[in-house]
This record gives structure tokens, C-alpha cells and sequence, in this order.
């Protein structure tokens, strides 16, 4: 072989080291809290928070590896949950759904998690199958929302669909879940945009929640549509490839309902254009043509600022819980700060942070193939759980700032 030829083989699989980051170890969570007496509960529900997560060893260690992996193939060997779909009108003429799963063993406690999944997503994504089935077998009943307009199945009846900060929907299946088990502990759970929605629903301070919301987890949100967009323009660690793949979902999601989104009327009441839609290229083009229109906001900035959940976190009065990756390359770090100081001044507040994992990954175990259940997966159950014990516990403090 030649020296040239050699030359390149160490200069590829250098890179596809780097890349790979194989050189890294497993590390323990990073956890920010107050709150002591949360902690010990945390702790003794869930040990695996004083354990290194262990990513899969040979791409694990790679956020992008693991984000684009859950994106592509969500998680290995997914079961298919059988459940019921609940369909609601609501006063926008909007037809809302659901899926509701039941448990399928006894617990000793009625517990519900009303799902919130990321954007587009719905109760067919293979990574919320999995957890459903996960907590299905852990006694837990599960409720995913299917964000307006990302169902093939469900035609859309109104002239919107979703929005990153329009928490009606999640609201409305919350209370319509509160009706049906009323003496059920319902714990929210948001994913990616579904943690920024269930967070901001928590906190919006003129919205009545029912008695039995007992509190709040939030995986690999944001917080600041803001800045986070700003983030997202550059294309430092390939956040604008990212950028560029949910804005052609949601346009997808948008052009798959043009027949109702994009009418005669709908074009004329939100003074919409059409081929604006389809030209947008970043998600902030596709909101000046038709999110902030539709929701009548004078500009995007507006909507943002509307949308962030970081602005509605003073106003929450439930025990929350929030997971980020150090790693995301969608969520950079300058992003999580914020986060990390409201969580050390709050009680009944816990902020949990991992150096690997991706957005949404959090694969473990194995060489090459990962566990079929994931770190993430396994985490949730115990905070949900951490999170019933906190509101059943009698010698629980009032949640409040320093």
C-alpha cells in the first residue's frame, strides 16, 4: 500500500473517531436542586440517577449518532401498544384526538401519564410506543395527544393545526382525562416541543388545572424559542441541517392539509400566501407565512416570546422535573443555564442533565446494538413515580422560591 492511501485510512478513522467521540467515558447525572427532602425521594426511586449511564459503546457517545438514530429508527425491537383513540370537538371547530392505553397489571396506585410528544409527532412515533408499553407494564395508563394535523388518519376540521406554544390542546386532554379518572395522580410528560408545551401549561397563571395533576417532567425542551432559533440559523455542530428537516415536516404537515389550511377562505381570513409557504426554507420563514398569521401574532419574535416556556416557570406551583443532554446538538448548552439556576432556587424542582445522549436518544448498553430499553425510558418510570410519592407524601413542603 501506499503511504498516500495509508495517509487517508488514519485521516478517515480519525475523524470518524472524533466524530464518534469514543474516547469519552460513561458519567454519572448531573443534578440541580434545592430541595433535599426531593432529592432523597429522586434517589430512592430512581438509584440509576447515582449510576454512569452506560451509551452504546461504539456510537453512543456521538449526540448526533444518537439523535439521528432516534429519528430514523426511534427504538429497537418497539412494540405496538393497543389502546383506544379519543376523539373531541372544540369551540375552534378543531377536532382534537387522543390515544388512551390502559394498564396491563395492578398497582396500588392509580396513576396516569398524559403524554405530550415532539413536534409532529404523535402516539404513532416509535419512541412514544415504547415508553407507553414500558409504563403500560409498570401498572402506569397512558394518554399520548396527537398534535393537530400530524395524524395521516385524522382529517383537520379548522384552519389551524399545532402551534410550539398553544397548550389548548394538551389542556383539553388533560381535564378531559381528569373527568374520566378523577381519582387518579395524572403526571404530565412533554418530549422535545411537548416539554416546552407541558411546562408552559403548568405555569400559565390564569389557566385553572385539575386538583389530580400532580406535577410535570420535561425531556430535551429549549425553553426559549427565542434564542433558540437564533441557535438554530447557525451552522455550527449541523443545527441548520436539524433546522432544515423540521421545517420540511411541518411544511409537509401544512401542504397535507392544504385543502382546509390553505383554502379560498383560510388564504383570505389570515391574508396567507401560498407560494410563501412552500418557499420558506427555516422554520422562521415558514412562521412569518403562516404560524403567526394564523394565530394572529404581529410578528414572529411576538410568537417566540408567546411560545417560551422559560417565561412561565415563576408561575408553576407542581413538582417538575426536567432532563436535558449536554450533547443535543439541537439544545446547545448557552440554552440550559437558565434552567440550571431556576431549578437550584426552587423547591419540588429538579434539573437533571446528562453529558450524553443526543436529543431524545439516551440509548444504552452493548457494542453495537443497544438495549431495547433505554436509559430515558427507564428514568421516566421512576419519576413519575418519584413525583406520585412527593404528592402522596404528608410531611411534603410547600413548593416556593428562595
Amino acid at each position: 500500500m501506499s503511504t498516500a492511501f495509508l495517509t487517508a485510512i488514519a485521516v478517515i478513522l480519525c475523524i470518524l473517531f472524533r466524530i464518534l467521540n469514543v474516547n469519552s467515558q460513561p458519567l454519572k447525572p448531573s443534578v440541580w436542586s434545592l430541595d433535599q427532602q426531593f432529592l432523597d425521594c429522586l434517589y430512592k426511586i430512581a438509584p440509576v440517577l447515582k449510576e454512569p449511564y452506560v451509551p452504546t459503546r461504539l456510537w453512543g457517545f456521538s449526540g448526533h449518532v444518537q439523535t439521528v438514530l432516534h429519528s430514523i429508527v426511534g427504538r429497537v425491537k418497539c412494540p405496538w401498544p393497543l389502546g383506544e383513540r379519543v376523539y373531541l370537538s372544540l369551540e375552534d371547530g378543531s377536532t382534537l384526538t387522543y390515544d388512551l392505553y390502559q394498564p396491563l397489571k395492578e398497582f396500588e396506585d392509580d396513576i396516569t401519564v398524559a403524554i405530550c410528544p415532539g413536534i409532529g409527532n404523535t402516539s404513532e412515533s416509535v419512541y412514544i410506543r415504547t415508553f407507553v408499553h414500558y409504563a403500560q407494564c409498570h401498572g402506569y395508563r397512558c394518554a399520548v395527544l396527537n398534535h393537530i394535523g400530524a395524524l395521516s388518519s385524522v382529517q383537520v376540521t379548522s384552519s389551524r393545526i399545532f402551534a410550539y406554544g398553544h397548550t389548548d390542546d394538551f389542556a383539553t386532554m388533560v381535564e378531559n382525562l381528569s373527568q374520566k379518572y378523577s381519582n387518579s395522580h395524572i403526571v404530565a410528560c412533554g418530549f422535545s416541543l411537548g416539554g416546552n408545551l407541558v411546562t408552559k401549561y403548568l405555569g400559565e397563571k390564569q389557566r385553572v388545572k385539575p386538583s389530580n395533576v400532580v406535577g410535570g417532567i420535561s425531556i430535551c425542551q429549549g425553553y426559549n424559542a427565542v434564542e433558540g432559533t437564533k441557535w438554530l440559523l447557525n451552522w455550527q455542530n449541523f443545527r441548520r441541517f436539524y433546522l432544515y428537516v423540521m421545517t420540511e415536516n411541518m411544511k409537509n404537515i401544512i401542504l397535507k392539509h392544504r385543502h382546509v389550511l390553505l383554502s379560498e377562505e383560510c388564504r383570505q381570513r389570515h391574508n396567507l400566501v401560498e407560494r410563501d409557504i412552500i418557499a420558506a426554507a427555516t422554520l422562521p420563514e415558514l412562521d412569518e407565512a403562516y404560524t403567526r398569521r394564523v394565530f394572529n401574532f404581529p410578528s414572529t419574535q411576538e410568537l417566540y416570546k408567546w411560545s417560551s416556556s422559560l417565561n412561565y416557570l415563576d408561575n408553576i406551583d407542581k413538582p417538575m422535573i426536567f432532563i436535558n443532554a449536554k450533547d443535543d446538538p439541537i439544545v446547545p448548552e448557552e440554552l440550559l443555564e437558565p434552567i440550571k439556576e431556576y431549578a437550584a432556587s426552587r423547591y419540588k424542582t429538579a434539573y437533571i442533565e446528562l453529558a450524553h445522549g443526543g436529543h431524545l436518544g439516551f440509548y444504552e448498553g452493548g457494542l453495537i446494538y443497544p438495549n431495547p430499553v433505554t436509559w430515558l425510558d427507564r428514568t421516566l418510570i421512576a419519576m413519575v413515580g418519584a413525583l406520585v410519592m412527593t404528592h402522596t407524601d404528608p410531611t411534603k413542603q410547600t413548593i416556593s422560591t428562595i
